[in-house]
């Protein structure tokens, strides 16, 4: 009879999720993931062909993560793009590392910004459409404008250079938006 496998994919997967989220995607060793999972490397290694499928696993439970985080995330704002962009600089508040891993570094094959944020809701097309209805000319432009704006908050959240309050924020997007319109 065979021996019952006792570390699972799901473990091992966990496991690296838990360490991008605390330590960040450089953490993701196969040694320290079996530290950290509490087997030896054996078991990485019989589901996963080599670490960068791990990692690839990582990234896609990231971007899993982040859509369900912006899904749920309160919408207050009545002004287009600022509910995009709460919860954007929150996730970066609130999630460094994995902010890090699906927005700041670069890592070739991986989905867009875009792609990420619109989802497959269509996140940034109900943003545009609303800036279209409530009289933006350019609402595309409005977009990248306040793209712009909303990535370098959050960046800014990084180093620790990003101190606004959530009420102070929602007021900096609206005022921006409100400019970007002039």
């Amino acid at each position: 009879m065979a021996r019952k496998e006792s570390i699972t994919i799901d473990h091992i997967l966990s496991t690296a999720f838990e360490m991008t989220r605390a330590e960040g995607a450089d953490s993701i060793t196969a040694r320290h993931v079996a530290e950290k999972a509490g087997c030896s490397t054996q078991p990485i290694f019989r589901v996963y062909k080599n670490m960068s499928e791990l990692q690839t696993a990582v990234y896609e439970k990231a971007v899993a993560f982040f859509r369900d985080y912006y899904a749920g995330f309160d919408r207050i704002g009545k002004v287009p793009f600022t509910n995009l962009g709460m919860a954007y600089i929150a996730f970066a508040r609130k999630e460094k590392n994995l902010f890090r891993l699906l927005f700041v570094d670069v890592i070739p094959g991986r989905i867009s910004m875009y792609e990420l944020l619109n989802g497959s809701e269509g996140n940034v097309v109900a943003e545009i459409n609303m800036a279209k209805e409530t009289g933006c000319q350019d609402p595309g432009g409005m977009f990248m404008k306040m793209w712009i704006f909303i990535h370098g908050a959050a960046c800014m959240t990084l180093s620790g250079d990003y101190d606004l309050t959530d009420e102070e924020t929602m007021s900096l997007l609206e005022k921006a938006y409100n400019s970007f319109l002039a």
